[in-house]
């Protein structure tokens, strides 16, 4: 049954010829209960995520999410909006194309257009031996039942022949291409997942900070708050670049390193940048918003941080590296730019797992990953809240891999987060 709160064409036409009078707030602005079954910390994408789908998929209805500022202030309105998912290692593949395959139907399954863009990763190659690399990487998403194309030199040309072809520092040799990737609304994520989880009876509680859990005989009970002491039954943490500090409070230490990653936006331009494009001889990548603007990145400050705002030797390397690639972006006015917390996990890839304290959960070190893999960590994560067992493709995500050794080094660099 369609409700009066489904946003259709239908709905636009009929509110546009009635004054606009019938719309409502996307999600209510409620008070803490006492007491939920479970409580979300964390009001990002994959906060949200986490709940929405304990409501939608394991019929849960009595969730709440917490977040100390407000929705999508946080790392979910402060990313590139890249989904893919060219990944290579078994530990990370799966779970990747879960997400993307979540993404695919995203708009649809929560009612909510968030722009979900499927424009295409251009990973460009400079060497053979980095067209080797590229083809495995390709070859292992394959069989793992994604998509993946090799392009050689005249691919790429004809693609993107906005490239620097004749002068670059480099040669640009080819690119991986996965057709499916793209970009999406960051906000409208998070808008989406929020309305969708509220509508399913989710309290999202904004303004409110947790500052310390309740824990009795080895068990959580709940968590102490900026709006006084609420019970749970099972507490999850997804808090992104504050995990060390907010786990500190449970008395957990993790192997997380918190570090700012910079983002850069451009003034409006007419289309130019088909798809999104990463330069392999150094960190740069970029790609063109519906508002024309071309937005790109590179590598994170490399020291700890807790602050959302970055420093000039980072945005010196990432104008570096876009003029190398495509010397036209030189002639666009940069119009803002902003930092995001990150949580750079010891090799480079995510931990969602039960703590040692009976009710605590954690979700965390997403390192540069975090935002395209929201629809699968909020789902894996909802599984795990649900059922106490990981979700088939999160098993390899577990806190204890780093005692064991069984570490999922996806870039190879080794344990020291800033190299991640």
């Amino acid at each position: 049954m369609v409700s009066d709160q489904d946003y259709s064409g239908f709905r636009i036409l009929r509110e546009g010829l009635t004054g606009n009078r019938g719309w409502r707030p996307a999600w209510r602005d409620p008070d803490p209960q006492h007491a939920y079954d479970f409580v979300i910390v964390g009001g990002g994408g994959h906060g949200l995520a986490t709940a929405y789908y304990l409501a939608s998929q394991f019929g849960e209805a009595s969730v709440a999410v917490l977040e100390k500022g407000w929705i999508g202030g946080g790392n979910v309105g402060r990313n590139t909006t890249i989904i893919r998912s060219n990944y290579l290692l078994d530990g990370n593949q799966p779970f990747y194309e879960f997400s993307l395959k979540l993404w695919e139907g995203l708009e649809q399954d929560f009612n909510y257009n968030a722009m979900v863009s499927q424009r295409g990763v251009y990973n460009i190659y400079h060497s053979d031996a980095q067209r080797d690399a590229y083809r495995r990487r390709g070859n292992a998403m394959i069989l793992h039942g994604a998509d993946a194309e090799l392009l050689d030199a005249d691919q790429l040309r004809a693609e993107c022949p906005f490239l620097n072809f004749e002068n670059g520092r480099f040669p640009l040799l080819g690119a991986l291409v996965q057709r499916r990737g793209g970009t999406v609304r960051h906000d409208a994520v998070a808008w989406g997942y929020a309305r969708g989880a509220d509508r399913r009876g989710v309290d999202i509680i904004q303004n409110c900070e947790v500052t310390g859990f309740r824990i009795q005989n080895g068990r959580c009970t709940g968590v102490e708050t900026s709006r006084g002491f609420i019970a749970a039954r099972k507490v999850g943490c997804a808090v992104a670049g504050s995990s060390s500090r907010v786990m500190q409070a449970a008395g957990l230490r993790l192997p997380i390193e918190s570090h700012v990653l910079q983002a850069f936006v451009s003034e409006g331009l007419k289309p130019i940048i088909p798809g999104v494009v990463t330069y392999g001889a150094g960190h740069f990548y970029i790609s063109q918003s519906d508002k024309g603007g071309l937005v790109f990145g590179g590598d994170i400050d490399m020291y700890n941080s807790y602050a959302q705002r970055g420093n000039l030797p980072v945005v010196e390397d990432v104008c570096e590296g876009g003029m190398t690639l495509m010397p036209m972006v030189g002639r666009a006015r940069m119009v803002r730019m902003w930092g995001g917390i990150m949580d750079m996990s010891m090799d480079g890839s995510p931990i969602i797992d039960r703590t040692p304290i009976d009710g605590l959960y954690f979700n965390g070190g997403w390192c540069y990953g975090g935002f395209k893999a929201t629809p699968a960590s909020g789902w894996c994560f909802a599984h795990l809240l649900a059922t106490d067992t990981p979700h088939e493709t999160a098993i390899a995500y577990r806190m204890d891999r780093f005692r064991r050794g069984a570490m999922i080094d996806e870039k190879g660099s080794g344990a020291q987060p800033n190299l991640h």
